[in-house]
Order: C-alpha cells, then sequence, then structure tokens
C-alpha cells in the first residue's frame, strides 16, 4: 500500500529519517564545499512509495540543482546511487552490472509484495555493518572481465548541466546570457537515449543506456588462447622509445618465470617468452586492454609459433616483425615457367653459343683481378681451343668485351695451325 505526506500515516515507523545521502562521485559535484538542504520525510521513495529523507543540492557552477531519488533502502539493496541510480562501484546500469556478474534479482513490484521485500531487506541490512551490499549482489563474485572494461573510472560532471531551454528551442528565450539552461539542439526525439525512466533502471530492464553498453561490450576485442600449448611468448606492441627492457619486467615478472625478452626498437614492440604456460595464460589475462606503462597503452597479444609464422609469411610476403614485404622490381612473377628436365641425350652448351654457328676458334681469357698489372707478351694464361684452328675473327665479330693486343696475337709471335691426328 502506498504512503502519503499527508494526513495518512500508516507504517510511520518505516519512515526514512538520514542524516548523509549515498551518492557517487559524478552526483555529488567536483567541489569539495557545497551546500545542502535537508528536507524530512520530503517526498516518497519513487520504487517503494515510502517517504524519505530529502536532500538537495547543486553540484558546481552552471550546473543544475540535483536531489536524492529513492530511500537509502532501495539504493543498499542494489548499491546504487540516490539520485542517478548506477552502481557505486562500476559506475554502470543495474542491467548492466548484473549481466556482467551474471546474477538475477527480481525486486517485486505489486505493493504488498514490494513492501514485505523491503522489510526483510532492512532486517538484513540492519544486522549487517551497513557498508556491504545485501541479497544476491553480496553473493556474487567481486569482479568481472566485462564490468572492468566498461567501468568509468573517472567522474562524469558533463551529466550534471542543465536541462535545455525550451523558450530558445521555440525562440522566445529573452534572458540570453543570464538563462540558467542550456541554449542548444536538443537531440532527436527518437533516439533510444531521449527516453529513460528511473523505474526501469532500478529493476533492470528495458535500460537503453544499458542496451548500448551491451551492444558496446559484445563488439570488444578479445584476446583467444591459441590451441598450440608449446607458445608461450606474448607480443607487446606500441611501446615507442620511452620503455626500456627492466620496466616491461617490472610488470610480467609478477605472474611466473621470465625466459627471455626481445625489445624490437625498429619495430616498437617486444616479445616476452615466459617458462611455463600457465604463467603466459595469466599475463595475457590481465594485461590485456590494461597495460600501460609510462602513460602509454600497450597492445598485448600472443605470439606464434615458428611454423604457423614462417607459413603466412611466405603466403602474405609479411617479415617476422609483422611488415608487409614489396616485391623486387625486375624479377619473374609467381606464375613463371618451370625449368627444363634434364635430359641425359640433351646437348651440354655450357656457353650458351648459338647452335647454328660454326665451332670457331674462340679465345676464352679471364681478365686480371684490379691491381695486378696484365702478363708480359708470351706469359699469360693458356687459351682453351675449340674445334679447328683459324685465324682470329675479326674485329667486328668478337664479343664484346673482350680487348685484342696485337702484341698477342699467337700468330704473330710464331704459332702455327695444330694438324689433325697430332
Amino acid at each position: 500500500m502506498a504512503t502519503s505526506l499527508g494526513a495518512n500515516t500508516y507504517n510511520r515507523q518505516n519512515w526514512e529519517d538520514a542524516d548523509f545521502p549515498i551518492l557517487c562521485q559524478t552526483c555529488l559535484g567536483e567541489n569539495p564545499y557545497i551546500r545542502m538542504s535537508k528536507e524530512k520525510y520530503g517526498k516518497e521513495c519513487k520504487i517503494c512509495a515510502r517517504p524519505f529523507t530529502v536532500f538537495r543540492w547543486c553540484p558546481g557552477t552552471r550546473m543544475r540543482f540535483k536531489k536524492t531519488e529513492v530511500c537509502q533502502t532501495c539504493s543498499k539493496m542494489k548499491n546504487v546511487c540516490q539520485t542517478c541510480l548506477l552502481d557505486l562501484e562500476y559506475g554502470l546500469p543495474i542491467q548492466v552490472r548484473d549481466t556482467g556478474l551474471d546474477i538475477k534479482d527480481d525486486v517485486p513490484k505489486s505493493d504488498v509484495n514490494k513492501e514485505y521485500y523491503t522489510q526483510n531487506a532492512e532486517r538484513e541490512i540492519g544486522n549487517s555493518d551497513g557498508t556491504r551490499p545485501v541479497g544476491l549482489l553480496g553473493k556474487a563474485p567481486s569482479s568481472s572481465e566485462m564490468l572492468l572494461k566498461l567501468a568509468r573510472t573517472t567522474p562524469y560532471y558533463k551529466r550534471n548541466r542543465p536541462h535545455i531551454c525550451s523558450f530558445w528551442v521555440k525562440g522566445e528565450c529573452k534572458r540570453g546570457e543570464e538563462c540558467p539552461y542550456r541554449h542548444e539542439k536538443p537531440t532527436d526525439p527518437d533516439d533510444p537515449l531521449a527516453d529513460q525512466n528511473i523505474k526501469d533502471r532500478y529493476y533492470g530492464i528495458n535500460d537503453p543506456v544499458a542496451d548500448k553498453l551491451l551492444k558496446r561490450a559484445s563488439t570488444m576485442p578479445r584476446l583467444d588462447t591459441p590451441e598450440d600449448k608449446t607458445i608461450t611468448t606474448l607480443y607487446v606492441g606500441g611501446m615507442g622509445d620511452t620503455i626500456s627492457d627492466a620496466e616491461l619486467r617490472n610488470h610480467f615478472y609478477q605472474f611466473g618465470e621470465i625466459r627471455t625478452t626481445t625489445i624490437v626498437q625498429r619495430q616498437q614492440c617486444a616479445f616476452i617468452q615466459f617458462a611455463t604456460r600457465q604463467a603466459a595464460e595469466l599475463a595475457a589475462e590481465k594485461s590485456f586492454n590494461k597495460l600501460i606503462i609510462n602513460g602509454r597503452r600497450l597492445t598485448v597479444k600472443w605470439g606464434r609459433s615458428q611454423a604457423a609464422r614462417g607459413k603466412e609469411a611466405y603466403q602474405d610476403g609479411v617479415s617476422e616483425m609483422g611488415t608487409r614485404l614489396d616485391p623486387v622490381p625486375g624479377l619473374p612473377g609467381g606464375n613463371s615457367p618451370p625449368p627444363p628436365a634434364l635430359e641425359e641425350d640433351a646437348p651440354t652448351n655450357y656457353f650458351n653459343l648459338d647452335p647454328g654457328t660454326s665451332p670457331n676458334v674462340m679465345n676464352i681469357s679471364l681478365p686480371p683481378p684490379p691491381g695486378i698489372n696484365p702478363p708480359p707478351p708470351g706469359f699469360g694464361a693458356p687459351m682453351f681451343h675449340m674445334g679447328s684452328m683459324g685465324p682470329p675473327p675479326p674485329m667486328g665479330m668478337r664479343p664484346p668485351g673482350h680487348i685484342h693486343y696485337p702484341s698477342q696475337d699467337p700468330q704473330r709471335m710464331g704459332a702455327h695451325a695444330a694438324r689433325h691426328g697430332d
């Protein structure tokens, strides 16, 4: 049965009389010195409909006045702020928190069941120290990986801004800069975030903010553990030039024994190899999307086995460090024909001569190494004679690059052609 502040004083002994509200840092504001008004039994709780002590304050300059919306009993049952109804530990909606902790705490919605449930919760809160949540939330695990990723670690004071001036939207506001409301374009009325209900947020159903955060959590990257149990190496990227080997070891040694640490300054990355697979898995779980050293957020991934890395590099043209290799100009493509098969009867042509030319005499001599003078005439390197000896070819018919010295001509030095049969 709903009660009111009027003549009806039914169950008045359960009305709330508090000295200070239960608020989050965002609703309280950044100013440590605020003036807060207190009105005893000033309003009914929007959840249990019982009168409670209402607190009203301004969180800062150019901010709107805020007040408590639910009683402290309802706040302690869900561990939420009395004003924004967001979780006090993570700063997230109740629906997101219950999904991350895998709990389902259904609060009755009918008047009689709601009153009975609230009285039992007050009895349980009275038996405890009052600093810990009760019910299923008190028995839930302490943390969740999804909640740690979505949690808001700093206050979001923009949530305390004034509402949009309805007169300015109509073009009728005459107060100008003295207007305490915002002169901004309103959001799209079809936007789901424009329709929020305080009861839906408390019960954890049909909350558009929670739906948005859950969709974001479903698309967040995950670090899958490789099936190859021999991989004990983690890749750390985005290091820059300021992170040293000692700083990496100071962070990763807490997870287990480190075998080697390799830093590649050119690629600004490092490879941490652990002695055991269990230590590598623990380090990957605790460091993925959480590793910050010297103000830089580092990327943590699993390393790859040597066989898989070499195979992928061969197929994709990528080096071991992850850089793509450009093809060398002038080389034949991957579809070049294979070399011809060797046959025993195929003629051997070691000098790439044209088969149609006659086997005349061809003098083949190697030039002397640089820095050594050529030998004197008559003491040069022996010449290879192919076929029948004959006069040397004219200058125009000699191979390119061959230098003819007249003083070294065999015929000028008295040499005679070899006879057949000698």
